[in-house]
């Protein structure tokens, strides 16, 4: 024997298991279940979202028969806080959570100029790759001391660089760069961060990028230099052989036929030393020598 039994609905329930999907840097997808499960009719939810840091809200309505809902707020801002509350239309109990959205990206490419008495900081602009920032919002830099162990606000600015000044000898300071805060230091951007050590036995990054081209120049320079003697060195060998075997073909051509002995006369590249240029030639007999056949 079993018996069926239907609850009856109640309204005046929550919703259920309220929690962030995903969020990003101006959205946040949020998901909950109805009060009770299969509901038989739409159901009117009331979104209401607080903006923490601007202290204003916003309130959405969500209609829905599903026993599971999900959401999108949009047009929110990076870095932000926001309170969250899903409760039906009929103003019955609420579920809430908290959500922070992504905040912008750090700048790209920090690195440090030394100057005589000054540094300057440089870094690519974040509106490269952020459709979100506005240059005029400007960016704001950072400075941390660790023998000190302070860190000090040096000021913000709309531009590319940064001066810094009276940087003490021997002192290790980190500097930071990032999109300005907004509303009493909130909603910032993620910071770049770079080492630096003033006249120290370190080096900041930048220094140490920029050394490493030298180091391999002075390993390349003299293997090129070693190189261009070696075919110089073979040219000239090269260049000997070549007259060599000429002065043997110009021997070879200045051969002749001599008519009086009725023989071909020919002079190797071999007789044409210092000494054959010495050494008469014999070009024939005279006539009053007698010859003697045997």
């Amino acid at each position: 024997d079993y018996v069926v039994v239907k609850m009856i609905p109640d309204n005046r329930l929550p919703p259920r298991h309220l929690h962030a999907v995903r969020t990003g840097k101006t959205f946040a997808v949020i998901k909950w279940e109805s009060p009770y499960d299969s509901p038989d009719q739409d159901m009117l939810y009331a979104v209401a979202v607080k903006d923490l840091v601007r202290k204003t809200d916003k309130i959405y309505k969500v209609k829905s028969r599903n026993s599971t809902v999900e959401y999108t707020i949009k047009k929110l801002e990076p870095g932000g806080k926001y309170h969250v509350t899903v409760q039906l239309g009929n103003m019955s109990k609420e579920s809430s959570m908290k959500i922070s959205t992504v905040p912008l990206s750090a700048p790209d490419a920090l690195k440090i100029i030394t100057e005589n008495d000054h540094i300057l900081l440089f870094w690519k602009s974040l509106a490269l790759k952020e459709s979100n920032f506005n240059e005029s919002r400007g960016y704001e830099i950072h400075m941390f001391d660790s023998l000190m162990n302070i860190t000090a606000y040096l000021g913000n600015t709309t531009e590319n660089f940064f001066k810094v000044s009276n940087l003490k000898i021997g002192h290790n300071y980190s500097f930071t760069v990032q999109a300005r805060c907004l509303y009493g230091g909130q909603m910032c951007g993620e910071p770049a961060t770079l080492l630096y050590d003033e006249l120290g036995t370190g080096e900041d990054s930048s220094a140490t990028k920029s050394g490493r081209p030298t180091d391999v120049a002075a390993i390349v320079v003299p293997v090129l230099f070693l190189l261009l003697v070696s075919l110089g060195i073979g040219f000239v060998v090269l260049y000997m052989r070549h007259r060599r075997l000429q002065n043997s073909f110009t021997a070879f051509a200045n051969s002749h036929y001599s008519s009086r002995l009725g023989s071909a006369i020919f002079s190797s590249g071999d007789d044409l030393g210092d000494e054959d240029d010495e050494a008469p030639m014999i070009t024939g007999f005279s006539d009053d020598v007698p010859m003697v056949i045997a």
